[in-house]
């Protein structure tokens, strides 16, 4: 498996709190206006499913498979031209400060590794700075 991971970004806000957030996946209205218009589209979700189209790659609908209490918010694919699974990592670093990561894995050959890493990396550290950004 392949992973990529995002660099990491500070919240000013407890772990807990981001934490409650981000797992529940309905709270994404909060920040809908935020998105790239041009790059996502579709965007539909609840409290366990997340569902966008992307250009070019396509539509994707990604579920909350783990949860694990104020640590990390586990995602996977149900929907994708290339399956993939997605992490979001908590770490607290203060009673009001915790720090975020996002890391994405795939089972995927070199030539597509190519071809998918540049763009993949860009996606991962804007939805990490949006991330870090959120009012919490």
């Amino acid at each position: 498996m392949t992973k990529f991971e995002s660099s990491v970004k500070v919240i000013p806000y407890s772990q807990e709190r981001v934490y409650n957030k981000l797992s529940d996946l309905s709270n994404l209205e909060a920040i809908k206006d935020r998105l790239p218009q041009d790059k996502v589209q579709d965007l539909s979700f609840d409290s366990d499913t997340l569902s966008f189209s992307v250009s070019p790659v396509g539509k994707l609908t990604l579920q909350i498979v783990e949860r694990e209490p104020s640590k990390c918010v586990k995602l996977e694919t149900t929907n994708s031209p290339l399956p993939f699974n997605m992490w979001i990592q908590l770490v607290a670093t203060g009673e009001e400060e915790c720090k975020v990561k996002v890391t994405i894995g795939m089972d995927i050959n070199p030539f597509m590794k190519a071809m998918v890493q540049k763009p993949l990396q860009e996606g991962l550290e804007k939805m990490v700075e949006m991330l870090s950004i959120i009012n919490y």
